[in-house]
């Protein structure tokens, strides 16, 4: 099974708590961070849930 890199890359200032409870259960906390988390559903939804601050690319 592939793994995900997960980059945070536009801040959590100002966002509503979901989305800054999201971000953290994927182990992000500032601008900046990588994180590689196994290519499921769970992270799929979580990913969805807040696409738009990062950048996502597959990693084998």
């Amino acid at each position: 099974m592939a793994n995900l890199s997960i980059k945070l890359v536009k801040s959590l200032n100002g966002r509503l708590d979901k989305q800054v409870a999201t971000a953290h259960s994927l182990g992000l906390r500032k601008i900046g961070d990588i994180t590689v988390q196994p290519d499921n559903d769970s992270t799929r939804g979580k990913i969805a849930k807040i696409g738009y601050m990062l950048q996502v690319s597959e990693v084998k």
